[in-house]
């Protein structure tokens, strides 16, 4: 018995020893792999640092405002091979200053990730629109995201060619690039979409020459192929059934003085609306009278409530009567200090608003300057 037992606890003492070798090796080699997993880890996290720090660097170096361009667009610091050295060069050959570079770097970092090659071709396509480098620049400087948030060259291509092949001017090709440079970044089928929805507005109000219609709107408001076909066909049904407005009445609107009322949202169009009627309501005007007001001088209803009642408040302050103002709607493009200061230097040159026109409220600096002046020699 005594060595079977022995025998018994050797065997069971080998067997337990190789369980835990196998048990021993395994951490072992779990560790081992763990241990190497990190290493990698680490090592890209090491790369991705030394490269951040290198593009970091780089942008300091340029005057690029990090703060801004990690708000604006965090995820272009976590790329790797940027170009941003490439784009320096590529701008300051087309005559861009370091600084206007800089600015552009800040406002749109994704300007970085451009190659040479496409920057090249985009660069080509624009200038057969503007005629200078130069121009393209200013355009940069004030809208880099125009210039850089595609990199569709091929769509931009289409683009032209297609708002050219509609009958659009050179000059008026220039005047969207400079305006609404978004216009070239739209997916071709979405200017097509809004341009044969326009079309079918103009047949639908009985005017035949569709095209002209178009080309006169665009020429108008340079926006109008950003905005979506929803909004405008509401602002359209809004202006129709608000005033009233026959079809022949309606189309020398759009494609008149109301074309940029149809970038408006909805709500602000309503809301501003609701206002001047209730203000003007509340003066004595008529509803005849104020859709009078607002159809000779559409660009009221880009006035906000409080500024058009601080407008409005003022000149009653000043003892002009309503009717002198809806009138000469225009005065209202004038700031409350402009006008305050103009009817203070004309009624002390002998002025007389009740006798004499108000409309010099609105005039140009240079005009209202050789107005006042005769009126000190008189």
């Amino acid at each position: 018995m005594a060595p079977r037992n022995f025998l018994s606890m050797r065997s069971n003492f080998l067997f337990g020893s190789r369980c835990w070798m196998i048990r021993f090796s395994a951490e072992i080699l779990l560790k081992t792999v763990s241990f190497r997993l990190f290493r990698v880890k680490c090592g890209n996290a090491d790369r991705e640092s030394l490269e951040n720090e290198e593009l970091l660097n780089n942008l300091l170096t340029m005057g690029v405002d990090i703060d801004m361009a990690k708000k604006r667009q965090p995820g272009v610091f976590n790329r790797t091979g940027t170009k941003e050295q490439d784009l320096k060069m590529f701008l300051l050959s087309k005559g861009a200053s370091k600084e206007v570079i800089a600015s552009i770097i800040s406002r749109y970092p994704r300007a970085i990730t451009r190659t040479p090659e496409s920057l090249s071709e985009r660069w080509d396509l624009w200038r057969r629109i503007m005629t200078s480098d130069l121009e393209i620049i200013n355009i940069l400087q004030r809208s880099p995201e125009s210039f850089f948030r595609s990199n569709n060259n091929l769509n931009l291509e289409n683009n032209i060619k297609f708002l050219y092949s509609f009958g659009l001017t050179h000059k008026c090709l220039c005047r969207l690039l400079t305006n609404a440079p978004r216009t070239f970044s739209n997916s071709l089928d979405l200017n097509k979409q809004m341009i044969e929805f326009l079309q079918e507005v103009c047949l639908s109000l009985g005017h035949n020459k569709p095209r002209d219609f178009v080309r006169k709107i665009i020429l108008k408001n340079p926006f109008i192929l950003i905005q979506s076909t929803k909004r405008v066909k509401t602002n359209i049904e809004f202006l129709q059934s608000t005033f009233n407005l026959n079809g022949e009445k309606l189309l020398v609107l759009l494609s008149g003085p109301g074309a940029k009322i149809l970038d408006l949202s909805n709500d602000y169009v309503n809301r501003n609306y609701t206002n001047i009627k209730e203000k003007l309501f509340f003066l004595g005007c008529t509803k005849e009278e104020i859709h009078k007001f607002i159809l000779r001088y559409p660009d009221v209803i880009f006035l906000g409530e409080k500024k058009f009642n601080d407008k409005i408040d003022c000149l009653i302050e000043e003892k002009f009567s309503i009717s002198q103002i809806i009138e000469n709607p225009r005065i209202l493009d004038s700031s409350i200090n402009t006008l305050k200061n103009r009817i203070k230097e004309l009624v002390n040159a002998g002025y007389n608003f009740s006798t004499s026109n108000i409309a010099l409220l609105s005039w140009s600096q240079k005009r209202y300057n050789a107005k006042l002046k005769k009126l000190n020699i008189e």
